[in-house]
């Protein structure tokens, strides 16, 4: 075990490491932040701060000298500079199992070859493979650049076959994916902590919903039934498994309307659709991280009360400083802030977690919270 008092590192800056940083400092460790950020909200918190790029070898080498363990708050980070890291400290999670997650080929196919139902979908690597991939897959169907997508970015919908080819040159005729689009009955989440010694504690199933491609809220108790919920979260223990995971793994699950669940993709750090665990529930998901990342023993979370998190993107602050005071007036409703300098449309400042006695109040608290903070409304 690695106990307080010693350092443990992040690669990278944003919003999930300055949340873990937190965690870690209120449980005694020391934190350092690699980003080449110099206004990282993580570094805003941590003990300190390695300006430098993810590859850059002289960073990589501070960073491996002054912690313990290191792990990591975004999927981008290239999988090499883990690699890198882990000949000089330990890493988690491993950079291979990053590598399969952050390239949507490898990481669909890895779904596909251990048994994981998704929907249907082909690689499209050049011109050729995009004909044969809207034969297989049919239209409509979304074309999905395979790596460093987000967020609804770097993806495209088709419908006719003829338009095809431009789409594929509009997203730079980079390697993608062609994935059918599936009539969908919910969005659902689950996140998962996997230790190195196998153990598993999974978080309760979120129900989330998107707008224009970006999270916008997460209910939990998610609106599916006991059996659904039970084999969500069965199947995301199984993917950690034979992936080999150790770390905090999100995993987004489609459930359709013929009542299949299938595997949309997979995060290997903490995910937006986990920011409830923050407030209700047992233990959080940083928490977790942490414990994962230094082998401490892992507890199974329970749910605290009915909650919904909302995002608050740069959008609301169109108006002038959200009127914060609205939300520190209700209760139930906890205000979550990034620590960003800049709110730009899309951008992803903060969060609400809304507790009430029911899924429902709580998606309803969430809903009225947020409109209530704009200076229009």
């Amino acid at each position: 075990m690695i106990l307080p008092g010693a350092t443990v590192g992040v690669l990278g800056g944003g919003q999930l490491g300055r949340m873990f940083a937190l965690q870690a400092r209120t449980m005694g460790y020391r934190v350092v932040v690699l980003d080449p950020d110099s206004q990282s909200p993580a570094a805003a918190v941590a003990d300190q701060h390695i300006r430098s790029g993810y590859e850059d070898p002289k960073g990589l080498a501070h960073l491996a000298k002054l912690c313990a363990a290191v792990t990591t708050e975004f999927e981008n980070v290239p999988a090499q500079a883990l690699q890198r890291l882990a000949a000089s400290c330990i890493v988690r999670p491993s950079g291979q199992a990053v590598a399969i997650a952050q390239d949507r080929i490898s990481e669909k196919t890895f779904f596909q070859s251990h048994g994981f139902a998704t929907a249907k979908f082909r690689p499209v690597r050049n011109p050729e493979e995009l004909e044969a991939a809207v034969i297989h897959v049919g239209l409509p169907g979304l074309l999905k650049t395979s790596r460093l997508g987000y967020d609804g970015k770097g993806q495209i919908l088709l419908t006719e076959a003829a338009a095809a080819r431009e789409a594929f040159a509009r997203l730079g005729s980079v390697p993608c994916v062609l994935e059918e689009r599936v009539e969908l009955e919910c969005e659902l989440s689950v996140i998962v902590a996997r230790g190195a010694d196998g153990a598993q504690a999974v978080f309760p199933v979120a129900e989330n919903q998107h707008r224009e491609g970006i999270l916008d809220t997460s209910m939990v108790p998610a609106r599916v039934s006991e059996k659904m919920a039970k084999q969500a979260s069965a199947l995301v223990t199984e993917i950690a498994a034979a992936l080999e995971y150790v770390g905090v793994l999100g995993v987004e699950l489609f459930v359709t309307k013929a009542g299949a669940l299938l595997v949309n993709e997979m995060a290997p750090r903490p995910h937006n659709t986990g920011h409830y665990t923050l407030d209700a529930c047992s233990v959080d998901q940083f928490e977790l991280q942490l414990r994962t990342l230094c082998g401490l023993p892992l507890f199974q979370p329970w749910l605290l009360s009915p909650v919904t998190m909302i995002n608050l993107l740069g959008d609301l602050w169109n108006g002038g400083e959200p009127r914060w005071e609205e939300a520190l007036r209700r209760p139930g409703v906890r205000l979550h802030l990034y620590g960003k300098a800049e709110a730009r449309p899309g951008r992803k400042m903060g969060h609400l977690n809304c507790l009430a006695a029911t899924a429902d109040q709580a998606f309803s608290l969430a809903l009225e919270s947020r409109e209530a903070l704009r200076r229009n409304s």
